[in-house]
């Protein structure tokens, strides 16, 4: 199909949507007999000259369809082209032994991509691509406009309610669209004002700990961690389980699965414990003291 968009009319992005018009007027529509023949020739030859007079034919649909979007504030030569591909999208499968016209056909196509490319084009921030969203999005308006709901300062809890209950939508997801279609990206290199050199990313304020915090606080967890190992290597072989299976696993087991274990009361489990963890204490607390700054550099 890539041959079929180079003989197409060009709208320009800078004008020219009059002469545009002209010229796909051009094009004369077919009637059912002669689409029918020339989609089979497509479909069963890919005769290109075929697809070419089945896209020309239906280019004034494109235009009109790609007009009712131009409320959206994108370039109308962007949305045509957008639905074009659309309509070559639905040429290329269009199956005319199903009974029904190319026109009724290529609409649903041509609605999908310029509703994509709306989607894509409105916000750098993805709008989202859920039902409910694409919903919203398309819809809001006409629905707002329908209910007569004027919303210069908001939407009220009760016009959102309102909004939700005609499209079946939740009312959170009503509230952001509306905050969302409300207001365009703005760049962060935009000035805060026009006399002063001050920029929005600028006044940003980066929650993350500095670098030097950050730095300091690996150091210590490494060290913690290295005092510790060190500190486990005092314990016998049973201590060192017990305290493991005690205070170092995720899911500690309990003293009598313990007490299970080594055939000795849960009781006795319980000293074993806290004997293991007074050692390793006691050795953590030494060796850090050896460490420069002593114990502050331990934490």
């Amino acid at each position: 199909m890539s041959a079929i968009s180079t003989a197409l009319p060009v709208l320009s992005a800078d004008g020219g949507l009059a002469k545009y018009l002209r010229e796909i007027r051009s094009f004369p529509v077919l009637q059912p007999e002669e689409e029918y023949m020339l989609a089979k020739r497509w479909q069963e030859h890919e005769d290109v000259d075929a697809a070419h007079r089945l896209v020309t034919s239906h280019l004034r649909l494109v235009a009109k369809m790609a007009l009712g979007f131009r409320h959206y504030g994108l370039p109308l030569a962007d949305l045509i082209s957008e639905g074009n591909l659309g309509l070559m999208r639905a040429v290329k499968k269009f199956d005319p032994d199903k009974g029904f016209r190319l026109a009724t056909y290529a609409m649903w196509w041509v609605k999908a991509a310029l509703h994509e490319y709306v989607l894509s084009s409105w916000s750098m921030v993805r709008l989202g691509s859920v039902a409910a969203h694409k919903k919203l999005f398309f819809n809001l308006r006409r629905v707002k406009a329908k209910l007569r709901i004027f919303d210069a300062d908001g939407l009220s809890s009760d016009d959102v309610k309102r909004i939700a209950h005609e499209l079946d939508v939740p009312e959170a997801e009503v509230q952001l669209m509306n905050q969302r279609l409300a207001a365009r990206d703005s760049s962060l290199n935009t000035p805060v004002s026009a006399d002063i050199t001050v920029e929005r990313q600028d006044l940003l304020v980066d929650d993350r700990a500095n670098q030097e915090v950050q730095l300091a606080e690996h150091e210590e967890a490494r060290l913690g961690s290295r005092l510790l190992a060190e500190g486990l290597k005092i314990l016998d072989k049973r201590e060192l389980d017990i305290l493991t299976e005690r205070r170092l696993r995720e899911n500690p087991l309990t003293l009598e699965e313990l007490g299970t274990r080594y055939g000795v009361s849960r009781e006795r489990i319980r000293q074993i414990e806290n004997r293991a963890f007074l050692k390793l204490q006691q050795a953590v607390m030494a060796a850090a003291a050896q460490q420069p700054g002593g114990l502050e550099a331990a934490g």
